[in-house]
């Protein structure tokens, strides 16, 4: 299947991205309205969210540029002293942004 990224066909592309996003974010909800929440079920999605974030972050760990490194050891020791998401992301990216800019 072909569509024209020009004119309306990106407009479909949106719409098609949307209704599929919406549609995978709805029948997660509707799924868990089934399963009851136990604590060996509050377990498996606390240990989940954890393995998707180090999914995501250890390629950049390995393949990152000094820049999402030193990004990536703030964050983790800002975490470790603060205990709060929101500072220790928001240290991790302007320390990303200070190497890239120093650093070039």
């Amino acid at each position: 299947m072909h569509i024209d990224a020009t004119g309306w066909g990106s407009l479909l592309i949106i719409a098609i991205m949307t209704v599929v996003t919406l549609a995978t974010r709805w029948s997660g909800v509707l799924i868990m309205t089934f399963i009851p929440l136990n604590d060996r079920v509050k377990r498996f999605i606390s240990a989940m969210s954890g393995s998707v974030l180090i999914a995501v972050l250890a390629p950049m760990a390995v393949r990152g540029d000094a820049g999402a490194r030193g990004a990536l050891a703030v964050t983790a020791l800002a975490m470790l002293i603060l205990k709060k998401p929101l500072p220790s992301i928001a240290l991790g990216l302007f320390t990303a942004a200070w190497i890239r800019h120093a650093f070039g």
